[in-house]
């Protein structure tokens, strides 16, 4: 019997695979535990339209995230902090501080975990940041830190 995957089955396959199955098994195991449906033609077409939806979805996520790549690759991110005499700061800019920067001076949102900071900024100066935006584009960004 075909059967959709609902969830991840150990053994079987991922969500949203179609395997096959005795009989037994999936009117035992996988229907009661709705773990999996039956691959009849109605699911089936609901199926590959939920997957074309999803692959709609995922690409204009990634233009989104070409947009915002070619936005923050050209500019350089100011970031005002404390520091001493010698061009050292207090404490190191976090992914965190960079987002709200990002936020405020780009209106562009990216989440704090998906900056990538190499090794901690301590000193005044410019510094790259890696930005994994989405599967496959990161941006290099310019950090401008100074001193107050």
């Amino acid at each position: 019997m075909k059967v959709i995957l609902q969830t991840d089955v150990k053994g079987m396959g991922k969500r949203g695979e179609i395997v096959n199955t005795s009989d037994g098994y999936a009117r035992n195991y996988l229907f009661p535990r709705k773990l999996a449906i039956e691959a009849d033609k109605q699911n089936l077409n609901e199926w590959s339209a939920k997957k074309s939806s999803e692959a709609h979805k995922k690409e204009l996520e990634k233009q989104k995230a070409i947009k915002i790549k070619e936005k923050i690759e050209k500019e350089v991110l100011t970031v005002k902090v404390k520091a001493g005499e010698n061009g050292k700061t207090f404490g190191s800019i976090t992914s965190k501080e960079i987002s709200e920067n990002i936020e405020k001076e780009f209106k562009e949102t990216v989440d704090k975990k998906k900056i990538n900071i190499t090794e901690p900024i301590k000193t005044v100066g410019r510094h790259t940041v890696e930005l994994r935006l989405f599967e496959g584009v990161t941006a290099k960004l310019q950090v401008n830190v100074v001193g107050e």
